[in-house]
């Protein structure tokens, strides 16, 4: 990397400019205190005004900002503040001109809309949608602040005995500043980077408020005079401006950011709620005050206050449910979301006697973009394929991220040709044109696409699923990047022979996978409690051995992540974590291979669901997982906490029943729990049993 030896003193000169700038404001509070000449003592003064738009035009010069015109706004109200700035002070110092108002609250009242106009522009650059959220909190902020103003600032002055000259200066000051203060909270409180230029931005308009408002209470109270704290107050926001615009991040102050609508944060929420409680607070000191006249004012106050604040929990409820159902990757719905609209879409098509299509798209090959780019660029590709296929969906349709690299699109009142064509369609527009990352880096994508439809393929969400399931692995057997469809010929028999011989060979991959995270059985015996938890509850036989099969199989998804992540004893990575919590998924799409097997499939994914709602993939809770899963969850966790483990000791039976216990309603089903241990205390489950040596592999983590 090439070093430029102008470069680090150049990095800095916003700081050389602050130092500076304070040393003269230093020194000009010399000349106000001793002696030295009024000449002098202007000079200094109106020197860092000046300074102030010198260094903002310097800044849009050096920094080449991609947005400049609000730092050219900016910087003319600058010019015109700087002016107001001489004019007043060498009237008051060196013409002993008194004057209010005069030709300088001309010029002060002038540089506000410049300010203004600048600070909306810059708004508008960052955050380009409306951000109702910021615009809210900053209307919410501004009523009290434009209450208060009127209050103790506007009212005394428009109501007093001055002359009509005197009360429109007056009351132009406060007007002006609140308008500065609504649009810089809007500016403060919207989305986006806050680099160092913003916030010394950001603390130029503070001082600059903060000063202006104890102007005119002085100025109400008669307590103003030239060459007060205030005058560092105004010297400093003037410096701040300048080492903004000096800063080597001015020009990302303006750079667009995407919208994301986060919750607010402790100090957001303390600052509306005290605003709010503001102006019921105002009313009784004016109650005790017996200032009748300015109850009127706090009441229409309290009642924009409670409207805008009803609008702000309305889009938090909003925003709450759209990021329950969003895809933070890419903008799409979940597969959650996208399941829940499968049961009212076929409800319809049965009572209208239509059709509705399942398609499932995964990106081919895309492990080898992540191992060869790395996960941020893997990310890209995505989002730029979420954006592809939601450009070529029909209006109507839904379309979700259905896993890790997959997708899946629902289409209503499907043709008989509607899937084969929408589906080709959606893989034209995917591998069409190479998917560009950075100026150097294109990657050509494509995809493979499995699609059914009802009532062709199944009656139900799962027969659905499981018919594009594999479609789509037909797609990739053959040679990937085509379309698939599911065979058309309706339900055909199952091969049981077949079947079996399948289950087998992945119950042979879970004894596998028991020998590398313990020396104890776990599928078999898990498999086992399960059928006996279900019988126990009462459910139907058939509900039993499907549990009991999905116990036997649950953890075979392990067998797709890497073994020493499971036979690790130090602590996993984030990476590796995000491994591990994919298991269920990858067990769930190995029993779907096996035709008749989409229940237990679906209760494999589910097993690591939480019964409050914290647990994955899907984030589900109570009833809305499978009774089935929630048993298997109970009996996975009982052999878990007996077994012995590299990161872990292994419970007593007292200890894990107390586990169970403090589980209920968070982590378990609270009737499961109930019944399972019902089972324990009539000894009913018996111990945990140990591997066959012979076959024992290393032990590693569950």
């Amino acid at each position: 990397m090439t070093t430029f030896a102008g470069a680090a003193p150049r990095r800095w000169t916003w700081a050389g400019y602050l130092a500076a700038g304070f040393v003269v404001i230093a020194a000009y509070y010399v000349t106000v205190i001793s002696s030295a000449p009024q000449l002098l003592r202007v000079a200094l003064y109106c020197a860092v005004s000046v300074s102030a738009f010198v260094a903002v035009f310097y800044g849009c010069v050096r920094n080449r900002p991609a947005a400049k015109l609000p730092w050219v706004l900016l910087g003319l109200g600058q010019i015109v503040y700087a002016t107001a700035d001489t004019s007043f002070y060498v009237a008051h110092y060196i013409l002993d001109d008194l004057a209010f108002p005069a030709l300088a609250d001309v010029f002060y009242l002038g540089h506000y809309p410049l300010v203004v106009a600048g600070l909306i522009v810059l708004i508008r650059s960052r955050t380009p949608g409306w951000d109702l959220p910021a615009v809210l909190d900053a209307a919410m902020l501004a009523v009290v602040g434009g209450m208060l103003s009127w209050l103790y600032l506007i009212a005394p002055q428009a109501t007093g005995t001055a002359p009509m000259l005197v009360k429109v200066a007056s009351v132009g000051y406060p007007m002006m500043d609140l308008a500065m203060f609504a649009v810089a909270l809007r500016l403060v409180l919207g989305q986006g980077r806050r680099p160092v230029a913003f916030s010394l931005l950001s603390l130029s308009l503070l001082s600059f408020v903060v000063a202006d408002t104890v102007y005119v209470v002085q100025q109400v109270n008669g307590t103003y005079s030239a060459g007060n704290f205030l005058d560092a107050i105004w010297l400093s926001g003037n410096l701040l401006l300048g080492a903004s615009a000096l800063h080597p991040t001015m020009g990302k102050v303006a750079e667009p950011v995407p919208f994301g609508a986060p919750v607010p944060g402790p100090w957001r929420i303390g600052a509306l709620c005290t605003a709010v409680l503001i102006a019921p607070a105002t009313v009784l000191i004016e109650n005790a005050r017996g200032a009748h006249s300015g109850i009127p004012v706090v009441a229409c106050a309290c009642a924009v206050l409670f409207l805008l604040t009803i609008a702000r929990l309305a889009g938090l409820v909003s925003q709450q449910r759209k990021l329950a159902i969003t895809d933070a990757l890419t903008g799409l719905r979940t597969r959650r979301h996208f399941e829940a609209q499968m049961v009212p879409e076929l409800a319809r098509a049965r009572r209208a006697g239509g059709s509705v299509a399942v398609l499932i798209a995964d990106v081919d090959h895309f492990k080898s973009v992540n191992d060869r780019y790395g996960h941020p660029v893997g990310d890209e590709v995505l989002i730029e394929i979420g954006k592809r296929l939601r450009e070529a969906i029909r209006p109507g349709d839904h379309l979700a991220r259905y896993g890790g690299e997959e997708f899946a699109i629902l289409i209503r009142d499907a043709g008989p040709d509607d899937p084969a064509v929408i589906a080709e369609r959606l893989r034209q527009q995917v591998a069409d044109r190479p998917i560009v990352v950075s100026g150097d880096v294109w990657i050509g994508a494509t995809i493979s696409v499995g699609t059914a439809s009802y009532p062709l393929h199944g009656d139900t969400p799962g027969e659905l699923f499981g018919a594009a399931d594999r479609a789509l692995y037909s797609a990739k057997a053959q040679g990937r990047d085509r379309v698939v469809l599911a065979d058309l010929s309706g339900h055909p028999p199952v091969d049981q022979h077949a079947v079996r011989s399948l289950t087998l060979d992945l119950e042979k991959v879970a004894d596998e996978v028991d020998g590398w995270l313990s020396n104890h059985e776990h599928s078999k015996v898990v498999g086992y409690w399960s059928g006996l938890v279900a019988t126990g509850m009462g459910l139907a036989p058939e509900v039993a051995g499907r549990v009991e099969l999905a116990g036997r199989l649950h953890d075979i998804g392990k067998v797709l992540v890497p073994q020493e992540v499971w036979t690790k004893e130090k602590p996993l990575t984030d990476e590796e974590w995000l491994l591990v919590r994919q298991h269920p998924e990858f067990g769930c799409r190995l029993a779907k291979t096996v035709a008749g097997l989409d229940d237990v499939a679906e209760i494999i994914r589910q097993h690591h669901e939480r019964f409050d709602g914290t647990g994955y993939p899907g984030g589900l809770a109570g009833a809305h997982i499978r009774i089935e899963a929630r048993i298997l969850a109970v009996c996975d966790s009982w052999a878990a906490m007996l077994a012995e483990r590299p990161y872990q000791k292994a419970l007593t039976e007292d200890g894990a029943v107390r586990e169970l216990l403090s589980g209920r309603g968070t982590q378990f089903d609270p009737d499961v729990v109930a019944t399972f241990l019902t089972l324990h205390r009539h000894r009913r489950l018996g111990p945990l049993p140990l591997l066959d040596p012979a076959g024992k592999a290393p032990a590693g983590r569950a």
